[in-house]
């Protein structure tokens, strides 16, 4: 409390205090006059020395701050969301900036997801490396008392051709994309995953050769009417060729490309040491320590490493976006049990070369051999075996195990007159 000298100009207390009381009085009235009741006074509203209330001959009466609307070409700032959807607002016309607006929800190629719902069916959340070009579907396979979701697509318009790419840990039916564009100027292509690799279920089981065989035979036989044209790579190669000794053969005309037989450490410590290699399988089939082996072997450097020695080529072609979303494609969930048994050698769909070149002795139907120029030697050297079997026709060009992906225009313009001249002669007869 302030203390106030009573003494001054020789007024007594009392006067003083009457003029006190008065100049108080005086004081509230004017305070009434300039803030009618129901207007807050200056203090109040925040706003310090201002007259809310003005004449209007006197300045014009300020108007309180609004907050700003959102410039409708401000750019929006794009955060990934759960499940790997990148979702960012729609911009608006300059009229609508003030409006409510629903936001739009886009995905970007490698983390686009597209499954075809059943009634009363979850459909296993996957990621694909890039958007569908037609239907994508599922074939629901039922193997060891489990049903497997297999995706593929189907897209273009003609005689049916089916497009296997090849068994690896970065194995995707992206890997024969545009091959795939190519052909369907003239003809409809079936893109496959294969389960446990691409966008296909993983499930834990006991990958083997009889697995895939199983998987093919039954999807053809129960897709197709007629034999078809098929293009496999890499490992893929030994499962087509094994369906060629059925009876009704599946195929009319068969397309190896680089073809493979053997996995990766089989090729590089021998075969002697298979007791071995499936140690290591079982190694990385387990839940913690397989995990721990299974992402050392799974680094961007060691994909990078792998990819320029075997799969590429051309080094350059590898990019930190190729990269990033072959990455992507082993970090699925269960990614891990198919990848080991193709590095272990358990999906190799034979055991020596001579079992190989079997396939190709007496065959009945006709064959075109896709050599890369760039092959790893002792893959390029049973290619060339092959290529002296009387009948089998070659196709020389730029590439490696990966030059369906790499080179798919070469490849194209290489086995579109073969393609063309043996439909034709079909239709003929």
């Amino acid at each position: 409390m302030t203390t106030k000298d009573t003494s001054w100009d020789g007024e007594s207390f009392a006067e003083a205090e009457q003029a006190e009381v008065a100049e108080v009085e005086k004081s509230k009235e004017g305070e009434q006059q300039t803030h009618p009741i129901g207007q807050a006074s200056p203090n109040e509203s925040g706003i310090d020395s201002m007259n809310l209330e003005q004449s209007a001959t006197d300045q014009p009466q300020p108007v309180p701050e609004q907050p700003l609307a959102k410039s409708s070409d401000q750019s929006s700032v794009i955060e990934p969301a759960p499940d790997g959807i990148v979702s960012a607002p729609m911009s608006s016309p300059p009229e609508q900036a003030l409006q409510p607006q629903d936001a739009s929800v886009q995905k970007t190629p490698i983390q686009e997801l597209q499954t075809r719902e059943l009634p009363g069916q979850e459909l296993p959340v996957q990621e694909t490396a890039s958007q569908p070009l037609g239907d994508l579907r599922i074939y629901y396979w039922r193997w060891e008392k489990q049903t497997i979701g297999v995706n593929y697509e189907v897209f273009g318009q003609g005689s049916p051709i089916l497009l296997l790419p090849a068994l690896s840990t970065i194995s995707h039916r992206d890997e024969m994309r545009r091959l795939g564009e190519l052909l369907a100027e003239k003809y409809q292509v079936y893109l496959f995953d294969w389960v446990g690799f691409g966008s296909s279920d993983r499930p834990k089981v006991k990958y083997t050769p009889k697995l895939y065989q199983a998987l093919l035979r039954n999807f053809v036989q129960e897709t197709f009417q007629e034999p078809i044209v098929v293009i496999a790579a890499g490992h893929a190669a030994g499962y087509v060729m094994e369906l060629a000794r059925m009876e009704p053969n599946p195929w009319s005309w068969v397309v190896l490309a680089a073809p493979t037989w053997r996995g990766p450490l089989p090729t590089m410590m021998g075969e002697t040491k298979r007791a071995w290699f499936k140690l290591l399988q079982g190694l990385i089939n387990l839940p913690i320590l397989g995990q721990l082996l299974y992402r050392l072997n799974t680094t961007k450097f060691f994909l990078n490493f792998m990819m320029g020695r075997h799969v590429y080529a051309d080094r350059a072609g590898i990019t930190p976006a190729v990269l990033q979303e072959k990455f992507k494609i082993t970090q699925v969930k269960g990614a891990r049990f198919a990848s080991a048994a193709f590095v272990t050698g358990a999906l190799d769909p034979v055991r020596s070369s001579q079992d190989w070149l079997a396939y190709f002795q007496g065959r009945r139907i006709p064959v075109l051999l896709v050599i890369g120029e760039n092959m790893p030697p002792k893959s390029r050297a049973e290619a060339e075996v092959v290529a002296h079997f009387g009948g089998v026709q070659i196709l020389r060009m730029p590439g490696s195990l990966g030059l369906h992906e790499e080179y798919p225009e070469q490849l194209f313009e290489g086995i579109a007159p073969f393609l063309a001249k043996y439909l034709s002669k079909r239709k003929d007869n």
